[in-house]
């Protein structure tokens, strides 16, 4: 009887366990939607390049795109002829954050920040549009081709 006993009593801690990490539960992929505004106004057409540690993507505002989480910020660069914008969007910790601490011990919570899955961007990104020069005028790292970019 003992047996069954500790079998059961595994099982319940294994479930509850495994409840809190993200990793298991929630995707490592999150769609967001970037929308570009210039002087209040929506903008269309602008290409934009949505960056982190775990990858590259590309999308022509209004547009969908689908990243890879990332405990790491996501960097967007928007340009088109004399419009530009740079920005950094942080990945905030989800709710799966209590779960890993009650549940795991925080033993989720070391897994969550490998796979990102435990953060979240805000699902719209609306990108305010700047007139000028381009990435040298406001400072940006210039673009370089990195040794993963496909022409």
């Amino acid at each position: 009887m003992p047996s069954r006993l500790n079998r059961v009593a595994f099982a319940a801690f294994a479930a509850a366990a495994l409840a809190g990490c993200a990793t298991l539960f929630d995707s490592n992929e999150q769609t967001v939607l970037v929308q570009t505004v210039l002087d209040h106004q929506q903008v269309s057409g602008i290409g934009c390049v949505l960056t982190n540690d775990k990858g590259r993507w590309f999308v022509t505002s209004p547009g969908r795109a689908t990243v890879r989480k990332s405990t790491q910020p996501l960097v967007v660069d928007c340009r088109r002829e004399d419009v530009w914008a740079y920005d950094q969007v942080d990945a905030r910790q989800n709710a799966s954050k209590w779960g890993n601490i009650i549940f795991t011990l925080g033993a989720g919570q070391i897994v969550d920040k490998q796979t990102g899955a435990g953060f979240d961007l805000p699902s719209t990104l609306t990108v305010i549009l700047q007139r000028g020069e381009g990435a040298a005028a406001r400072g940006a790292p210039p673009q370089q081709p990195s040794p993963n970019s496909i022409y």
